[in-house]
């Protein structure tokens, strides 16, 4: 058996979430990413194969590059040949862009050390085939006040405020590498926030983005935003920004491995 890590860009907009799930929504099948590419792995194996992402994306959110690995009993493909064969039988809005033979105790989920996700924020009016991956706020937001407050976000954090009501996780607690906003290189009216952390809360992205350009659009300030993180009041966050925006960016490896 040879334990192969895959790296998976895909268009979550009509899919309900990364995570398979057993059951059907109303008499209608249930479309996730991990499902699709489950069925494309049966297809090739001739038995069901098991795939572990590196994290769950909610119904709507993309991925440039997420990890996902599973075990196959077949040992005459070479690796990079599970590519265009995986490929093949994905729909469109799926694409496996790199693959790899890992150790046997490798896990996408439990080994990963750090996850990075982009939002992008639509400052004008988008064109129509942008509308799916970007929220259009239809204002410019001042970044220097935006980075102020996100530069609250560094460290190990009980991140309460942000969490979505439902979230199941054990610990508040999450570990913030990095947080901050940045202009497009390429479109001035696209403005980026990156978050890099050893793992994220339901929706917690989502929440902070929201209330990162709500409270800028309100006058606030660094002070006030780490007021508001530090009450661990779920109430006092700012709307949840919708999930066209965001990107599962890169899952890494071979930093510090922390709690999840």
């Amino acid at each position: 058996m040879r334990n192969i890590l895959l790296s998976v860009s895909y268009d979550g907009t009509d899919f309900c979430g990364w995570q398979r799930q057993d059951f059907s929504d109303k008499g209608k099948s249930v479309r996730t990413v991990q499902g699709e590419i489950e069925k494309a792995l049966e297809k090739i194996h001739k038995q069901t194969v098991k795939l572990t992402g590196s994290g769950r994306t909610d119904s709507g959110v993309h991925a440039f590059a997420q990890a996902a690995n599973f075990f196959s009993p077949i040992d005459s493909i070479p690796v990079e040949r599970y590519v265009p064969a995986i490929n093949a039988f994905l729909p469109y809005d799926i694409r496996i862009t790199a693959a790899k033979e890992v150790p046997e105790d490798f896990s996408s989920r439990f080994s990963a050390t750090s996850r990075t996700y982009r939002y992008f924020i639509h400052t004008g009016e988008p064109f129509a085939h942008q509308m799916r991956f970007v929220w259009p706020v239809h204002h410019k937001p001042n970044i220097d006040t935006l980075n102020e407050m996100a530069a609250c976000l560094r460290g190990e954090l009980d991140c309460a405020t942000f969490a979505a009501a439902g979230d199941a996780s054990l610990s508040t607690f999450r570990y913030i590498e990095n947080a901050q906003f940045f202009a497009d290189k390429e479109n001035p009216d696209i403005l980026v926030f990156e978050i890099c952390a050893n793992a994220f809360l339901w929706k917690m992205v989502r929440s902070i983005t929201g209330s990162l350009i709500f409270f800028e659009k309100s006058g606030k300030d660094a002070s006030y935003f780490k007021e508001v993180l530090e009450s661990h009041d779920r109430s006092r966050a700012g709307p949840t920004a919708p999930p066209t925006g965001l990107f599962l960016y890169k899952i890494d490896f071979d930093g510090i491995r922390r709690h999840v």
